[in-house]
This record gives structure tokens, sequence and C-alpha cells, in this order.
């Protein structure tokens, strides 16, 4: 295994890179012109956060690559980021269903970071903890208002619910690189932000009128670095395609 606080890092802004590009797939495609601009916004926050993970990634290995290096030249099965933000948009229920669930355990996980002993960690964690704050708040709203909303968008919410939730024990299961964190005072322990987190999901599901399904979940894909589904692939071809064809472009 490579440098844990390497990896460590690689996941943050595998996770952040990854959920960016997903969202700014929307971007001139969105239902409404609000919902285009909110969601070019909150990749735009995702993408930014990818760089300060990365660009600190780079510095902790010391091999030359820089955040750019990282997002563009890593094959399929370096990345690190979990399931649920390689999952496809499908609809605009689904996409705000996988932000939403995505954003519960992002700022709670953040608000953690601010104490962690590394101070470059614990800045990166400010920082970002004020826009997914934001990110929390609208999927929140967005979530409740179609879950409670007409018969239609009550039953595409809740497939999407039953579709995403398999992907979300990942984000709370713990391994040797989380160990080597937790030890170092640089991480909190995922599992234990498991317990607040389904508190918080409940109340909002219930406001929503949604019905949380059962826990299903059992390997840790993205952690490991074992390979997800074919979904990541198709990403990397659309976010890789430029600097593979025209390696270090400039203009």
């Amino acid at each position: 295994m490579s440098d844990p606080l390497f990896e460590y890092l690689c996941r943050m802004g595998d996770n952040t890179l990854v959920l960016g590009h997903r969202v700014s797939e929307w971007c001139g495609v969105a239902p409404v012109l609000e919902e285009d601009i909110a969601l070019a916004n909150t990749a735009l926050d995702l993408i930014g956060q990818t760089q300060l993970w990365l660009g600190l990634a780079g510095e902790v290995e010391g091999k030359g690559r820089d955040a750019d290096k990282l997002a563009y030249h890593r094959d399929v099965w370096d990345f690190r980021n979990v399931l649920l933000v390689e999952q496809p948009n499908g609809d605009f229920g689904r996409t705000m269903m996988r932000q939403f669930l995505f954003d519960g355990w992002h700022l709670a996980y953040l608000k953690a970071l601010t104490a962690s002993s590394n101070d470059q960690i614990a800045a990166i964690a400010e920082k970002s903890v004020k826009e997914v704050t934001y990110h929390f708040e609208r999927s929140t709203d967005t979530v409740i208002g179609l879950g409670d909303g007409t018969e239609e968008s009550h039953r595409r919410m809740q497939d999407a619910l039953e579709r995403l939730w398999p992907y979300v024990g990942e984000m709370f299961l713990s391994d040797d690189v989380d160990a080597a964190m937790i030890a170092q005072g640089i991480a909190p322990d995922p599992t234990a932000l498991r317990g607040a987190y389904d508190t918080q999901l409940d109340g909002i599901l219930a406001e929503a009128t949604l019905i949380k399904p059962a826990d299903n979940f059992t390997h840790k894909g993205g952690k490991t670095g074992v390979r997800h589904t074919e979904h990541l692939g198709h990403i990397l071809t659309q976010m890789q395609w430029l600097q593979r064809a025209y390696p270090d472009a400039t203009w």
C-alpha cells in the first residue's frame, strides 16, 4: 500500500472530482434555469475542493504530480472514490437524491476534519464546510419538496432512494488507511458518524414522506481500489479526453 496519507487525500479528492464531473453534466440541460445555475455552482465548488485535496496529495507524494496530473493521468483502477458519487445522473430527482445522501455524510465528515491534527487538512475542511453547508441545505429542501410533492415526483424520489441506498454504507466503513489517519489524529473514525447521519436522515425522509430501505451494502470497493462499475470508466473517458489526446496542452 502507498503512503496512507497520500491514499487518504486521493480518496477525498476523488470523491469531489467524480461527483463534480457528474453534476457538471447537467450544465445547459437542467429542468429550469435556476437549477442549471445552482448545479453548475455546486460542480464548481466540488472541483475547487478537488484542487485542494489532490494538490496536497501531490505534495505528500513528492513525485512531481500536481492536482491536474492526479486527476487526468491516473487510470480507472487508481481512483479511490466511493461508489455513490459515480452513479449515473438519471433524472433530476435521482441526481438530487445522490447529492443529498452524499452531502449529509460530507458535511458531517468535514466538520470533524476541522479538528484534524494536520493543519493543511483542517484548513481545507474549514473552507469546504461553508460550501457544503449550502449544498446540504439545498439538496435537503429539494428532496423534501419532491418527495412530498406530486404523486409522480414522490414515486421518482422513492425509486431514486431505493436505487442509491445500497451505496450509502460504504461511506461509513473503515479500513487500514482510516485506522492510520485515526491513530495520528488526522481524520475521524467514519463508523462513528453513522448514528448521527441516520438520525438526521430519518427526520428528513419522514418530512419528505419517503421510506428508507434496509441496509444491504457489504463491499468497500472504492476504498480498497477494487474497481467499481463501468460508470467510472465512462466518466474518465469524458473527463480525461483532452489531456490524453493532447498531453499537457496549453492555450
